[in-house]
């Protein structure tokens, strides 16, 4: 179940980075469930990581191997998380790093290591060193989808972006794919995304680059409230197009290449969030007229956490003061719950602190019927605003997370 249209685009190889997806059967024979990607000498990497306490092991590994810079392979299996598994998980994320560094000729360090599914099992490190020789021979420029597919876990669909930019007669690619569909919480979520350039990005402004895009897009969707302890979103700028290189936050090409890079993580995120577990509804909540991005951001996230507003939404049930409700539990000091004005849709649902006099529940259930619906909230305090996504909480989401370890 997935709301939207968000077709897996045709991506166009990229210079600089092949990918290959292979099967080590780690939790289904035959599921092809390793990706690994190589990138050019040269390429430039960084990366944003959960804040989860129990991060797991290949988060710490991926943080001490990109500070040393100079990355080039990553490797991603589906199926186990290597998350809650104490010293033997980090040497088994090491021991991943090794064997590919030892396949291919490279160090150790340059190697980052990613993994979704069951937090608590021990990672089949044998498995996958396995099948790391076979994922290296089929290295390929066009591996995009099926490494999609292959780092999905409960996602109902691969998600991919493309997009390019043409600069002094040069043109640009960047390419993208995700995966996540639950434990979708800010700081990031269940989620892996790989985002590439062939363009050449100094390490110092593409890490400036990835906290941005990162805050304006991954950072603000939520399915369920949970923030899982793999979540982990990398940009490559492999500078194989013929272009000087980027090396400050400022001119034109910078510009024109973060315009293009939010895009990408922006359209990834939306996508992710769309196929949140169960979900029958994507929902924009626009929070504006707060004193701080921290009031607005506040106010959105008790709206999209709510399992009463989730639950309603899903039985498109206009029941508008369980957003009231979770609007005045947000924490906002001193709100004038008189100056809050809050619309479904187009329809005006409240103001001057109640219901607004020219509402029916007419109109309400209209909006509510639609699968893709927006709450607009104005607190009247301030000029800052913030932008979520989320979605609403069904049947089919319960049955997902009670069934994932069977």
């Amino acid at each position: 179940m997935a709301v939207g249209e968000f077709p897996f685009p045709a991506m166009p190889a990229l210079a600089g980075v092949k990918l290959a997806t292979v099967s080590a059967g780690i939790k289904r024979v035959g599921r092809k469930d390793v990706v690994l990607m190589e990138l050019a000498e040269g390429s430039s990497a960084a990366g944003v990581f959960t804040r989860n306490a129990f991060c797991a092991a290949p988060v710490t590994v991926c943080k001490e191997h990109l500070a040393q810079n100079g990355i080039r392979y990553l490797l991603t299996n589906a199926g186990n998380a290597n998350a809650c598994t104490g010293d033997q998980g980090m040497r088994d994320a090491i021991a991943c790093c090794v064997a590919v560094g030892e396949e291919t000729g490279v160090g150790t360090e340059t190697v980052l290591p990613f993994s979704t599914g069951v937090i608590g099992e021990p990672l089949p490190v044998e498995k996958i060193k396995a099948v790391i020789p076979e994922a290296i021979a089929a290295l390929d420029e066009n591996g995009w989808e099926s490494a999609a597919k292959g780092i999905m876990t409960t996602d109902t669909r691969p998600k991919g972006f493309t997009g390019q930019l043409e600069y002094e007669g040069k043109t640009i690619t960047v390419n993208g794919i995700a995966k996540g569909a639950g434990m979708i919480r800010p700081n990031m979520a269940t989620m892996l995304a790989y985002i590439a350039t062939d363009a050449k990005v100094a390490q110092p402004v593409l890490k400036q680059l990835c906290r941005e895009a990162a805050d304006l897009s991954f950072n603000r969707i939520t399915i369920d409230g949970d923030t899982s302890t793999n979540d982990s979103c990398i940009l490559i700028a492999s500078g194989q197009v013929d272009l000087p290189p980027v090396t400050e936050p400022e001119g034109e090409l910078y510009q024109q290449l973060r315009e293009l890079i939010i895009q990408a993580f922006k359209t990834l995120a939306m996508s992710v969030v769309s196929d949140g577990e169960g979900a029958t509804k994507l929902v924009t909540l626009k929070v504006s007229g707060g004193n701080s991005s921290d009031e607005c951001l506040k106010v959105g996230y008790a709206v999209a956490h709510s399992p009463l507003i989730k639950t309603a939404l899903f039985a498109s049930d206009p029941n508008w003061g369980r957003i009231v409700a979770a609007i005045g539990y947000a924490g906002i000091e001193d709100l004038d719950v008189g100056r809050v004005i809050v619309h479904l849709g187009d329809t005006l649902i409240v103001e001057n602190g109640g219901r607004a006099a020219s509402y029916t529940e007419a109109q309400g259930q209209a909006v509510m019927q639609r699968e893709e619906i927006t709450i607009a909230i104005d607190l009247g305090r301030g000029d800052c605003s913030e932008t979520l996504w989320t979605t609403d909480l069904s049947y089919e989401y319960v049955r997902i997370n009670a069934d994932y370890r069977s």
